[in-house]
């Protein structure tokens, strides 16, 4: 579709800075501390966030900086977005990679950045502490299986919160 949305339109690595940039909706996912099983390498997400994750607004406290700031930070880029397994199966990153399209709470889509929340899909209320409160080998009591799933209704557009339209009143 040549008139389409730019992530339909183009494979990752044609994007511009702004566009690569936009396809992150937001949810803070990727910002979860997560272990890795050396037998399997099965990836266990954790409720720890990062130390520069700001667990509210569900984005990096200081962007520009974060890879000098947490030394195992990745940087994703259109290279290793399909090497990254732990990326989360909501991310627009790892979706636009395969070939799938974004989902109907994705900012860009939307329109509206709280979707994202609104839909579940975000860690906002759900971080329970910073990575700097948390030795490392007691990361594995704070494992949870969320992270790696959709949330209800989160698939399907239209469910989870509904909006009244601007200037109806509800009878009752």
């Amino acid at each position: 579709m040549a008139d389409g949305p730019f992530w339909r339109r183009k494979a990752l690595a044609e994007m511009t800075a702004d566009e690569w940039e936009s396809l992150c909706d937001g949810c803070g996912r990727c910002c979860l501390n997560k272990l890795e099983d050396e037998d399997t390498g099965r990836i266990y997400y954790t409720d720890v966030g990062c130390r520069l994750l700001d667990a509210k607004a569900c984005r990096c406290r200081d962007y520009q900086n974060r890879s000098a700031e947490v030394e195992d930070c990745v940087r994703l880029t259109p290279k290793n977005v399909g090497e990254l397994g732990w990326l989360p199966s909501t991310c627009a990153y790892r979706l636009v990679a395969e070939g799938k399209d974004l989902a109907w709470w994705h900012p860009l889509v939307s329109g509206d950045p709280e979707t994202v929340h609104q839909a579940g899909v975000s860690v906002r209320g759900r971080v329970a502490t910073s990575e700097t409160d948390v030795p490392d080998e007691k990361l594995v009591e704070h494992i949870v299986s969320w992270p790696g799933k959709w949330p209800k209704g989160a698939k399907r557009k239209g469910k989870g919160k509904r909006h009244r339209p601007r200037g109806t009143i509800a009878k009752s």
